[in-house]
């Protein structure tokens, strides 16, 4: 019969220093790892989705105010106001300006908006505005995040279905679980060389819907800014899909290139391009085809003098049968479908937003409430706003409306 094995001491030695190997590797990994520098703080009850608002309250007064930097309009989910300062995102109750929910890391934000009722928040590292997380708009909890390759800063865009995230080289495109259905332009160490169509390009701008990703960039040797449009959802994220693209030939002018183009929006297969005053020409709105083709082109209304660079984002709101851009110092109105200019409100401090059937734009005496068929101020909301006189960014919760004036989100209600 055989002895049964013995453990001898070396044997002892051996499985202890293993075991404190062990636990040295991942003490080093969680030092250096994302989870080491995040805190994040779920609300203790999720805030229950606010009713839509039936009428526009008569008048409006401040009911609170948080300092939110990284927004410059305010972002709002169907039950949250949500500010981004530093490194840190906080859900908002709309009512009384309680912070609910946080979630902080020891790295600055890049941006944030909302999708799919929660909030996309973009932290910068040393591969640019690359890790992203979901938080649930009612209770901060974390839903998915990813990392990737990204430009320094990003401009962030919600279109319902796709969050797009666009730098000066490169775009992405993610789905509501974080996975990214597109990249375009600047692909670092790509697994498929020669999949995008060009390369060297500088990304002016772009909108996108369902069906349609149109992007407005500069690529070198090239006359214009060229109109790109795509797939944003092919059958491989990394080899784009173009359904057309050309350089625009209303932005050669005839001393050289037209500067300060800027893509509006894209509504089914239409694609809306501001275009600015140049060589005695007025500004006006060029409307494609989603093969990136020209189909037609108007002037805008008188009044609508344009600086095609405000300090708001977005500049374009969907307000039920019209889109409403902000020029930087009008209001126009876009027709849903053809994306014609319908009205103008000069004046306007910001696109508005949508309230009881009404769209609410910010004027230097107050709030417009505005008649989407005609354009008409029906009244004006006073509002004081200290003597701040800048853009302003508006969203609305319930029956809350919140500004966003410079750095700070003031909430006003009736």
């Amino acid at each position: 019969m055989l002895a049964p094995e013995r453990r001898r001491r070396s044997d002892l030695v051996a499985a202890a220093t293993l075991v404190v190997v062990a636990a040295l590797v991942l003490s080093v990994i969680w030092f250096f790892s994302d989870a080491r520098g995040t805190t994040s703080e779920p609300a203790q009850a999720p805030l229950p989705q606010a009713a839509t608002a039936s009428a526009v309250p008569d008048t409006l007064s401040e009911l609170w105010r948080e300092p939110s930097p990284a927004t410059s309009t305010p972002v709002v989910t169907g039950s949250t106001a949500v500010t981004g300062d530093g490194g840190s995102v906080a859900g908002i109750d709309p009512l009384t300006g309680e912070t609910v929910w946080s979630y902080r890391r020891d790295v600055p934000l890049c941006g944030l908006t909302s999708a799919w009722n929660t909030v996309v928040a973009v932290f910068t590292d040393d591969r640019g505005c690359s890790q992203v997380t979901e938080l649930d708009g009612a209770s901060g909890t974390r839903k998915a995040q990813r990392t990737s390759d990204a430009d320094p800063a990003v401009t962030l865009a919600d279109d319902g279905t796709y969050v797009t995230s666009r730098g000066d080289t490169r775009l992405e495109l993610w789905r509501s679980d974080l996975v990214r259905t597109l990249e375009y332009g600047r692909v670092d160490a790509p697994v498929n060389p020669n999949s995008q169509p060009r390369t060297g390009c500088t990304l002016l701008s772009s909108a996108s819907n369902s069906s349609r990703l149109a992007v407005l960039e500069k690529c070198p040797g090239e006359s214009a800014a060229r109109l790109t449009t795509l797939n944003p959802a092919p059958k491989d994220a990394g080899e784009p899909e173009e359904y057309g693209s050309s350089v625009v030939a209303a932005l050669i002018g005839s001393d050289g290139p037209i500067e300060g183009a800027s893509i509006l929006v894209a509504s089914g297969d239409r694609v809306a391009v501001a275009i600015p005053e140049h060589s005695g020409l007025p500004a006006r709105v060029a409307v494609f085809d989603g093969n990136a083709q020209p189909l037609s082109d108007f002037e805008l209304p008188n009044g609508s003098t344009t600086d095609f660079a405000p300090a708001l984002s977005p500049v374009v709101t969907k307000a039920a049968n019209v889109f409403s851009w902000w020029t930087g110092s009008s209001a126009v109105a876009l027709g849903l479908t053809d994306l014609a200019p319908q009205w103008t409100l000069p004046g306007a401090l910001g696109p508005g937003t949508l309230m009881a059937g009404r769209l609410l734009v910010p004027v230097p005496d107050g709030i417009a409430v505005i008649d989407l068929a005609t354009g008409t101020p029906e009244r004006t909301i006073a509002v004081d706003r200290d003597g701040y006189v800048g853009p302003v960014g508006t969203s609305v919760v319930g029956d809350v409306v919140l500004e966003q004036r410079g750095s700070d989100i003031i909430a006003l209600s009736g």
